[in-house]
């Protein structure tokens, strides 16, 4: 399983756009190679930099029920109950909230992980519940980590 973005390689600066006080819209994501026998995907975006100035990591986006054949995830994904389902981020608005450190650079996590199963859980959902869902379903998972500052 493979996640990558046009916009930013692994490691790289996330384009200044994507971040919460500025066009707070998801940059466009690749999915590769997800196992034939996958049910679904499950996305989630969080920034452990964020445990000293804010006492935890911070969630940025959760998406579950991704379908498996999914082959990319466009720039600004407008999810409706039909594509997927998100959760409340840290901002606490519902999908995605883009990067805003409050003081230095922090490293950003998009973990995907194929799964033999949908999940059940609530509207509401941040990262640790889709964490606790996934446990025991999942196939295979990949990591694209991107820098900002602010």
């Amino acid at each position: 399983l493979r996640l990558s973005s046009p916009e930013f390689a692994d490691g790289e600066r996330i384009p200044e756009r994507y971040g919460h006080g500025v066009e707070n819209v998801n940059p466009p994501l690749r999915v590769e190679g997800v196992p034939g026998d996958a049910a679904t995907l499950a996305l989630v975006v969080d920034d452990p930099d964020a445990l000293d100035p804010a006492g935890k990591i911070w969630d940025h986006w959760t998406a579950w029920n991704v379908p498996a054949s999914v082959e990319e995830i466009p720039e600004g994904w407008d999810v409706t109950a039909d594509d997927a389902s998100e959760g409340t981020n840290d901002f606490g608005e519902r999908g995605y909230g883009g990067p805003a450190p409050p003081d230095r650079e922090h490293t950003y996590r998009f973990r995907l992980f194929a799964l033999d199963a949908d999940l059940d859980l609530p509207a509401d959902a941040g990262r640790e519940d889709v964490e606790d869902a996934v446990e025991g379903h999942v196939l295979d998972d990949a990591l694209l980590e991107g820098t900002y500052a602010p």
